[in-house]
This record gives C-alpha cells, structure tokens and sequence, in this order.
C-alpha cells in the first residue's frame, strides 16, 4: 500500500539533493558541533526530547512515513530548537553514502518494526551487518541505544550487542527495563502506562579500532522510486 504523500515545506526537511549540494551536515547546520542520529522518528517525541537536553550536538531525524516526517518537523520548528535537522531517507543507505567513518556521537533506535513473524524477522534492522556499520560510523566511545516493546527483539538484541567485542555494556546486564534519564516518547509511554517493559540497551564503541568500511547489504531498498520525496 503506497503513503500518501505530502510535500513538506519546512525549513528543518533537507532533502537528499540538499545534502549532496551543500556537501555535509556541518554546512546545513551551520557548525561543526558533534552529530548524533535517531533512526525511525516517529512524530518527534524523542527527538526534541534529546536535543533539548543536548544544545552543544547536533541531531538528524530520519524517518520512512511522510506524515511522520511531516508531524515531527512540525513538532521541531514548535520547539524553537536549531539542532535538529529532519530527513526522510533510508537509513542505512544515509549512513553508507553522507556519514561515513567517525561521524556519529550516537545513535538512537527506539521501538523499531519488529517483524513479529518468524519469517519476517530478516528484515529487522538490527542484524550484524548494521552493528558493523554503525561501528563504523561511530566515534570512538560513541554510544549505540536500541530499545524496544517487543519481547523477542529485545532478547535477541540483547544477546546480539552484549556478544559484540568491539562495544562496551552501559549497563550491568544485557538489558534493562530501568529507563533511568532516557527520554521517553509518546509511543513508549503508551506500553509502559500498559505495564509492559521497555527492553533498553546502551552500548559504547571501544576507542582506537582499526573498522574497514561495510559492504552494502543489497537487502535493503538504496533508493526511493522516482517522484518521492
């Protein structure tokens, strides 16, 4: 089923031909403050939530829905912040091909499509080959947040993070239901009124790592069909 699309017109939208003109998130932005991601934005909660605590970084919100982005561009500009810049773009296609190596402080996930069926869960994004590539996009100490509603992602989230080597465990377990000063959004906040836990995990790339660039996973869409914007 196709979005129905609508053009946005403001002025915290940069479209992927913005982007490439300007040449980087620093000339967009104006500085070269440090740069965080949140993938999968929703209607902006969390976001504006962050950056409001975070005036010295600089955000990027990405998000696939039109009206999402829509809504949370609407939601920043009512914020009157100035470090948050709104895309909608295929993430990990963004991360290949504007980020690259050492761009982000951090990066956020929060309560991503699970994929509930077996035979969906393939296409969850978070699978070896996106850890290695937000490894690669990541400073050194840069942070790694994933949380979830979902049972079973956030196990196998979990187990999957907590294996890797090359990160660093914030907490004391692989997850944590306890969101201490995380920034809660409207959705989480639904399951959590529900008392269904949030699975939360935080993790920190180790310093001085020696990460070849990724290969481009062929199993995700690079582009949008002409006409979408």
């Amino acid at each position: 089923m196709s979005q129905r699309m609508t053009l946005i017109t403001s002025p915290i939208f940069v479209p992927e031909a913005q982007l490439k003109k300007a040449g980087s998130f620093a000339s967009l932005f104006g500085n070269s403050n440090p740069l965080a991601l949140e993938i999968g934005c929703g209607i902006g909660d969390f976001i504006v939530q962050i950056a409001q605590r975070h005036p010295e970084q600089n955000f990027i919100a990405v998000d696939i829905f039109n009206q999402g982005c829509r809504q949370t561009c609407s939601r920043i500009e009512s914020s009157g912040l100035s470090n948050i810049l709104m895309m909608r773009i295929e993430a990990r296609y963004l991360m290949h091909h504007y980020l690259g190596e050492k761009s982000l402080q951090a990066i956020y996930i929060n309560c991503p499509d699970p994929w509930p069926k077996k035979r969906q869960r393939k296409r969850r994004l978070l699978n070896q080959n996106f850890v290695d590539l937000s490894l690669y996009c990541l400073q050194d100490h840069g942070e790694l947040n994933f949380s979830t509603d979902f049972t079973d992602y956030g196990e196998s989230a979990a187990e999957l993070l907590n294996r890797e080597e090359r990160l660093n465990n914030l907490a004391t377990t692989p997850y944590t239901h306890e969101l201490g000063n995380y920034p809660i959004s409207k959705y989480m906040q639904r399951f959590l009124d529900l008392g269904q836990p949030i699975f939360l995990c935080r993790y920190k790339k180790k310093p001085d790592l020696n990460i070849d660039p990724p290969k481009v996973n062929k199993g995700f869409r690079l582009r949008w069909g002409k006409g979408e914007s």
